[in-house]
């Protein structure tokens, strides 16, 4: 995280992207967590998307991110405001993802293990870039049938102590936590970086 001086009372701005596969519950999680009405940009899917847009899975999904999801949190005991970025699900639109990450110190990757192969490209997007994320499974109805271990494994990521959170979208506690699992982590390789 950028150090430099602040006021009493001043918080530091922290720009997290919250990327994952379509229907992982990205703006959910946004929308869940933020203090302000959140920025959503999205559109009823259509018969236009027929045979482009894989509904495997999310049968019932009507509409998608066509753009990015706004929203922002201040945690006033860890003295910052996170603005959160969503990025949209769909391959068609993952050319928005650059601009996304201009200034980002953070992801989280939130995933569907019920659909764990649309996971790949988000892991691989911030691998490649070497930006700091955590990896969030969304345990959909309650329920996840594999362990933390599992979906690592499954994901085969470089960093083997990359955080691997289980929440539910949803709850707002939750998503605060994996947020505040997020900012451990970048605060820790900040100080690793600085010993070096």
């Amino acid at each position: 995280m950028p150090s430099y001086d602040r006021s009493a009372g001043e918080t530091a701005p922290v720009k997290i992207l919250i990327a994952g596969g379509f229907g992982v519950g990205k703006t959910t999680l946004v929308e869940t967590v933020s203090e302000i009405e959140p920025l959503r940009t999205e559109e009823r899917l259509t018969a236009a998307g027929i045979g482009v847009d894989d509904l495997d899975g999310i049968e019932s999904k009507a509409v998608t991110t066509v753009a990015m999801d706004f929203g922002r949190l201040t945690l006033t005991d860890a003295g910052v405001v996170l603005y959160l970025f969503g990025t949209p699900g769909q391959e068609r639109f993952w050319f928005m993802w650059e601009d996304l990450l201009n200034g980002a110190l953070g992801a989280v990757v939130l995933v569907d293990t019920r659909r764990l192969d649309r996971s790949f490209p988000a892991v691989d997007f911030f691998e490649s870039r070497g930006l700091p994320f955590v990896v969030a499974a969304n345990c959909f109805h309650g329920e996840q049938h594999y362990t933390a271990e599992e979906i690592g494994a499954a994901l085969h990521l470089r960093d083997p102590d990359t955080p691997i959170l289980m929440l539910d979208a949803r709850t707002r506690g939750d998503v605060r936590d994996a947020l505040l699992a997020l900012l451990d982590l970048l605060i820790a390789k900040a100080g690793v970086a600085a010993t070096v």
